[in-house]
């Protein structure tokens, strides 16, 4: 369910992006600024087991901002 959730916010990004480049940036904060809560959220809990459960929110972060990215470069390389 989560990942679904995560799949469908990259996409999201990636055509919002390919779209509107200027204007995909502040979603595409919001999206990371709501992941980055639940990242640090679960990187409380104590010794390794707050980095484990940490880890899938930094993941999910740095896709979703690949994702953008790679919206805006497709976009840059369109010849209009």
């Amino acid at each position: 369910m989560v990942l679904g959730i995560v799949i469908g916010v990259c996409v999201l990004l990636l055509i919002l992006a390919f779209l509107v480049p200027r204007l995909s940036r502040h979603p595409e904060r919001g999206a990371e600024r709501t992941v980055g809560a639940g990242g640090r959220a679960a990187g409380k809990a104590p010794g390794k087991l707050g980095h484990w459960l940490s880890k899938p929110f930094s993941t999910s972060q740095r896709a979703m901002g690949k994702s953008a990215n790679a919206g805006r470069r497709g976009r840059g390389k369109m010849p209009f």
